[in-house]
């Protein structure tokens, strides 16, 4: 069954350089009525800071869409693939085998991003 959920119901997340809403639980935030949809794990919009990013990390066993709202954000992975996506801009990664890659706003302004993904089962692709 469908499910609206408002902005101001989901979980707010606030660093110094990101301000983040999760709508499913993520990373600290665990409820239980909010675990996924089907496959979907996770449905996050964050709003990172000029010049700010995620550090090298790696994601495994699923898939990533990125969708760019404002601002602009370079890619780059320890597969030396790199790429800016910009607004109304999409960039999709399968990250099956724990690529490690980061991600920064390039522009002067906030960046307003939207980021959902999905897993896959291990050995499938």
């Amino acid at each position: 069954m469908f499910q609206n959920r408002h902005s101001d119901e989901r979980c707010a997340n606030r660093l110094d350089w990101m301000d983040s809403r999760f709508t499913f639980s993520f990373d600290r935030y665990h409820d239980p009525k909010h675990m996924g949809f089907r496959s979907l794990r996770v449905m996050n919009e964050d709003r990172v800071a000029p010049g700010k990013g995620f550090t090298l990390h790696p994601h495994r066993d699923m898939e990533i869409l990125t969708w760019m709202l404002e601002g602009s954000l370079t890619h780059r992975d320890s597969m030396g693939h790199s790429g800016t996506i910009r607004p109304g801009e999409l960039q999709h990664m399968s990250p099956e085998i724990g690529v490690p890659h980061s991600e920064w706003n390039v522009s002067e302004k906030d960046g307003h991003i939207c980021c959902k993904s999905g897993s896959f089962q291990t050995g499938m692709r």
